[in-house]
């Protein structure tokens, strides 16, 4: 079993995993926290509604190998996100962070997401009784603006009135969101990138930690980034092709350790399988659809993807399955090497 060191929660913040709904679910965390042992994790983001008057133990359950690991919580009620911060204390989460930023439909018809950067005051608020629920640090995640907003005049506002309210630390996603004409999947794209926007406000605001996250997808990007920020956050690019993950401890970490092969990583993920698929029932493809991106560039990848995929929704598919894709990689290398 994985031993995880204790990471301080500033060292790990300097390269973070971003939260992405429906995908960063306990079991990606699992495979990332093999490939990283010292970058920040979130979790996807988790209502507040959802805690208070749902299971507690599906919603905040985690693998204590995961750490440090952020809870990331959706809502607007400053009352109700104490209350699911206070569900949420037994399970030991590094940090809470309140998602500013998300642009879907469903979390605007919910009043929170990026149409909150419209109401600082409100999102003030709600960090305050945060703030009140717990010892444990409480950060932000937000864009640099929506809509038609000034994204100098309304991210600085916006910006102070969470320092005003205690906030740790601040995770900027350097676009806006257009949430009147783009969909959620335009908002990931289209807006232009402002970097300099969002390395003028780490200047502003230092020393509250800042951190960078958009468009950024690959570590030479990531690190041409940590001369102007606090740390940076990858998320899309570092689910898709995980393996990069397995660069970043030395990178930029300094760790000594040997970098993680796939072998290693598809075996692991293998017993970790065979553990939930005995503990819990759970269905493999549950835990293998996050790993589709493991062997991308490799001989085989193809039929590695369509095993990790297709075989492993069939009946009876068990953690076998992930060796048999590793073999589909490791054959063509053998032959290659012959």
């Amino acid at each position: 079993m994985l031993q995880q060191p204790h990471i301080p929660l500033a060292q790990a913040r300097k390269f973070s995993v971003a939260p992405m709904m429906d995908w960063t679910d306990r079991r990606c965390r699992f495979l990332h926290r093999l490939l990283t042992r010292h970058s920040l994790l979130f979790t996807e983001m988790v209502t507040s509604a959802a805690i208070v008057h749902g299971d507690v133990e599906r919603h905040l359950r985690f693998d204590p190998i995961e750490q440090p690991v952020a809870l990331q919580l959706g809502g607007s009620d400053p009352v109700e996100l104490a209350q699911a911060i206070r569900l949420a204390e037994p399970f030991g989460y590094a940090e809470i962070n309140l998602n500013v930023g998300c642009p879907s439909d469903r979390v605007q018809s919910g009043r929170f997401g990026a149409c909150l950067m419209a109401e600082p005051t409100l999102v003030a608020d709600c960090v305050r009784a945060m703030r009140d629920a717990t010892d444990r640090p409480v950060t932000v995640k937000c864009r640099i603006g929506i809509d038609d907003q000034d994204t100098e005049q309304s991210l600085d506002r916006f910006a102070d009135a969470m320092v005003q309210a205690g906030v740790d630390a601040l995770y900027v996603h350097a676009r806006k969101a257009w949430l009147k004409g783009l969909s959620p999947k335009e908002n990931r794209t289209i807006p232009p990138l402002d970097y300099d926007r969002v390395h003028r406000l780490h200047t502003r605001l230092s020393p509250l930690p800042v951190m960078i996250n958009g468009g950024l997808e690959t570590l030479e990007a990531a690190e041409a980034e940590m001369a102007h920020m606090d740390g940076v956050m990858l998320g899309r690019a570092a689910y898709h092709t995980p393996m990069l993950l397995a660069e970043v401890d030395r990178r930029f970490f300094g760790s000594t350790d040997e970098v993680i092969t796939l072998e290693a990583v598809m075996r692991a993920m293998a017993d970790y399988a065979e553990r939930e698929q005995g503990a819990e029932g759970t269905r493999i493809n549950s835990i293998t659809r996050h790993m589709l991106g493991l062997a991308n560039g490799l001989p085989g990848a193809r039929h590695f993807r369509q095993i990790l995929s297709v075989d492993a929704c069939k009946p009876g598919a068990g953690p076998e399955v992930i060796l048999r894709a590793l073999e589909a990689v490791n054959r063509p290398r053998l032959a290659e090497a012959v």
